[in-house]
């Protein structure tokens, strides 16, 4: 029973991100300055975090910022807000099992985004666009399994 049930080893990695800053932005058509990035107007002191996820659910208050219409910059900072935070956890089990002298076989078991949990895109930035502040897209790094044996000699 100790043959099989024993001498089995676990690691893992867990990682906890906050989210990555981004930049509201506006349409440029009112700048005229090539090679720039128009920031919005930033109407509101405090933008409030709403939190919501999916088209028609603002990550944050889209009411705090208009589009820019006079030939100037934005009020608003650069990556003055962040995006949602990211959370992974991967585990892996193994053992080698001895095979007579000279031989091992060693079995893995190995869980990559282990608890499956989504990782969101940044927000919609852009004022002049649809779904403006909303999170509409994540990233395809879904939960993988992946089982291993190797022959040590």
């Amino acid at each position: 029973m100790g043959y099989v049930l024993g001498g089995w080893q676990v690691n893992g990695t867990f990682s906890a991100y906050s989210g990555l800053p981004f930049t509201v932005t506006a349409s440029g058509a009112s700048l005229n300055a090539p090679n720039n990035t128009q920031t919005a107007d930033q109407v509101l002191p405090d933008v409030k975090f709403l939190g919501g996820i999916g088209p028609g659910h603002p990550y944050y208050d889209p009411s705090a910022y208009a589009p820019v219409t006079a030939v100037r910059f934005g009020t608003s900072g650069r990556n003055t807000l962040r995006g949602p935070r990211t959370f992974n956890a991967n585990v892996s089990l193994f053992r080698t099992f001895p095979m007579g002298e000279r031989f091992q076989l060693q079995f893995r078991a190995e869980s990559f985004n282990l608890s499956n949990t989504p990782h969101f895109l940044a927000p919609n930035a852009n004022v002049s666009g649809g779904n403006f502040l909303s999170i509409t897209s994540a990233n395809t790094d879904q939960r993988q399994f992946r089982l291993g044996l190797k022959l040590i000699f």
